[in-house]
């Protein structure tokens, strides 16, 4: 097996001389990261004499904290197996015995020994006694991690990820950016998904530092953390730019006000970012990669300085490949895999998803240029097809709907096949119609005839992750924005209609 990051961590403690900090809107903690491994392994001494073993899944459902490592280090200390949960998302109560859990450690108050209070994680981390763990060694096809799909309905799905995949998909974003002494990466969004502790991997094997804060302390965090590498979904960016549009003075001082003044680049990737987006952040100096990537398959394609191409979502990494069927359907082979099917999916769903041979059938629309580089054009499954059967990709559409100010989301619908409908989520509350209107109207002027908008719909309240409009990801659920606005949409009498 190729050099393993995973072994690495779990082999010694890391070079000394970074840290790692852990941001709230009240504070900021700092821990030396060779202070962070002996403490997770004082907390995996604790598990083991509490029976956790290799293969044992342990639960955690909280938002990002310090305990929230510790435990994720601890487990793969013992090859156990780490099930994150999105915070917000469950019942405490349900999970041990759905998802086959030992231990679920939670800030909710738990009524059943399985359910343990999350402060027992810092306080296993506190002890003084040295750790007498067995020496561990990962194979490709171990499994670290079950993480689970957003699911727009039902149950989430989930997959068991592989060390391989881990480490094929760090070894290629080192090669490309090359983290190292000086860098300090942040990391806001859930580490119940699992690339958000990729990073935190990262800083472990190759030596830099690491912020973790929560979404609702991010912009808070980033002036005083001054880090050098930000990831974020487009829709963190589109309100970062939104703010530095309406600051007085230049642009790209407000930018660095924002973000702080040692920013190497912008990291983006699980949803489309506009063009809009892309050329500003870039305008004002700080460099943005957009990349493409699933649950499913982990990272695929990534732009990165050398090989970068706007519009694109770069190039593909090494150890994966792309194929497009005869409509332009994306397919991905991985030497590594994820996996090769879902746990908790409804029968049908992982043979829809993987083939015999471990190709992930992403239903994505795209295409390559003469250089190599990958476009996304959409889901397959949001292609609308008319009843005179021409069929529309709204991707388009949507994101010309979203160069307006007034706009924060937007998803192009059709109830009946007839016509075309935006729902938008406002980026005011109240909602701009006359901006909106605006907007409609713009847009209707650019596309063709069957692309026409009849009318938009505002969303209220907007999308949220509280709300189930958008998943943990800041995707738009479309069917739930369907079947929540259906009556609106079929309405003729409602909306904001083109003129």
């Amino acid at each position: 097996m190729t050099y393993s990051i995973v072994n690495r961590i779990v082999s010694g403690p890391p070079s000394p001389g970074h840290r790692i900090r852990f941001a709230r809107l009240d504070a900021t903690e700092s821990i030396e990261l060779t202070e962070l491994y002996a403490m997770a392994g004082r907390v995996a001494q604790g598990l083991r004499e509490l029976g956790i073993g290799p293969g044992d899944r342990i639960g955690i459902l909280a938002p990002n904290c310090l305990e929230w490592v510790l435990l994720d280090l601890a487990a793969l200390r013992l090859q156990a197996v780490t099930a994150g949960f999105e915070f917000g998302k469950y019942a405490a109560g349900e999970l041990p015995a759905r998802y086959g859990l030992r231990l679920l450690f939670t800030d909710r108050a738990g009524d059943t020994p399985q359910i343990l209070d999350i402060g027992t994680i810092r306080a296993l981390a506190a002890g003084s006694a040295e750790p007498d763990l067995p020496a561990v060694r990962y194979a490709a096809e171990d499994v670290t991690t079950l993480k689970f799909t957003s699911g727009s309905t039902g149950q989430p799905k989930a997959l068991a990820a592989s060390v391989g995949s881990i480490d094929s998909s760090l070894r290629a974003v080192q090669e490309m950016f090359q983290h190292t002494d000086g860098d300090d990466l942040f990391v806001f969004l859930p580490l119940s998904l699992l690339q958000q502790r990729y990073w935190i991997y990262s800083a472990l094997c190759f030596g830099h530092d690491v912020t973790v804060s929560t979404y609702e302390a991010a912009f808070v965090a980033l002036r005083a953390t001054r880090p050098t590498v930000v990831m974020g979904v487009p829709g963190f960016f589109e309100t970062a730019r939104k703010h530095i549009a309406s600051r007085s003075g230049a642009p790209a001082e407000a930018a660095r006000a924002l973000f702080g003044d040692r920013i190497r680049y912008l990291w983006t990737g699980s949803a489309p970012a506009s063009a809009d987006v892309l050329r500003f952040f870039t305008g004002v100096g700080l460099p943005i990669f957009e990349g493409y990537g699933l649950n499913e398959t982990c990272i695929v394609t990534k732009n990165h300085p050398g090989a970068h191409r706007e519009g694109s979502v770069g190039t593909v990494l090494p150890g994966k490949q792309v194929l497009l069927d005869e409509h332009g359907v994306i397919s991905v082979r991985s030497d590594h895999p994820v996996n090769r099917r879902y746990e908790y999916a409804a029968p049908g769903e992982s043979e829809r998803v993987f083939g015999p041979d471990g190709v992930v059938r992403t239903g994505d629309l795209g295409y390559f240029d003469e250089d190599g580089f990958l476009y996304i054009r959409g889901r397959a499954d949001d292609v609308i097809v008319l009843d005179n059967a021409r069929k529309i990709v709204v991707r388009p559409i949507e994101e010309r709907m979203k160069t307006s100010p007034a706009i924060e989301e937007c998803v192009v619908l059709c109830a009946d096949r007839t016509h075309l409908v935006a729902v938008v989520s406002p980026a005011t509350e109240p909602a701009d119609e006359a901006a909106i209107s605006t907007a409609l109207r713009h847009t209707n002027a650019v596309f063709g005839g069957d692309e026409q908008l009849r009318k938009v719909v505002i969303a209220r309240p907007r999308f949220s992750i509280q709300n189930n409009t958008l998943t943990s990801q800041y995707k738009p659920q479309r069917n739930r924005i369907l079947d929540l606005y259906r009556s609106e949409i079929e309405d003729h009498r409602k909306g904001i209609h083109a003129r």
